[in-house]
């Protein structure tokens, strides 16, 4: 059963900065728009919390993007990049989703995970299960089709892709 969204939810909102990058990047070419994001992830709903998972890397070259994203009111959660053996870098922010998702909860009435990575089915399904409307915001071509029959609402970036991209 899905719950319709009204002026009265308190959301909250969690998004997958390199899930949401690198789907514009393959599939377009082009950036995301994360202050059209977050306008449709909030929906005229009560914020409560907005958060941006990104990664910090050695040369610093994003801090003009980070700047960007608390301007917009979200709050940046921020993980330096790793650099393995071999030339390998990693920067994964599964598990930090997940246990913030879990936090806040409690405070909200919906989730909107921008992220259409299928390592999240789980924590849909525990949301859900706690009584919350969970919301996922990505690109349909890239995002898990798990993720998409769990959630509540799948909204697929790829409908109106002018509005949430931004020209190079």
């Amino acid at each position: 059963m899905s719950i319709t969204k009204h002026s009265g939810q308190r959301v909250a909102v969690l998004i997958d900065v390199q899930n949401l990058y690198h789907s514009a990047k393959n599939l377009y070419k082009a950036r995301v728009n994360f202050g059209a994001i977050l306008k449709l992830a909030v929906s005229q709903r009560s914020l409560i919390r907005a958060f941006a998972y990104v990664v910090r890397t050695k040369t610093g070259e994003e801090r003009a993007f980070f700047d960007a994203l608390i301007k917009l009111g979200i709050e940046t959660r921020v993980r330096d990049l790793q650099e393995f053996f071999g030339g390998l870098k990693k920067a994964d922010w599964d598990v930090g989703i997940t246990v913030d998702a879990i936090r806040i909860a409690p405070s909200v009435d919906a989730i909107v995970l921008a992220s259409g990575d299928g390592d999240f089915f789980q924590l849909v399904e525990f949301l859900k299960n706690q009584g919350k409307r969970v919301e996922i915001i990505a690109f349909g071509r890239s995002a898990s089709s798990k993720m998409k029959e769990a959630a509540d609402e799948f909204i697929d970036l790829e409908m109106s892709p002018e509005k949430y991209l931004l020209k190079r």
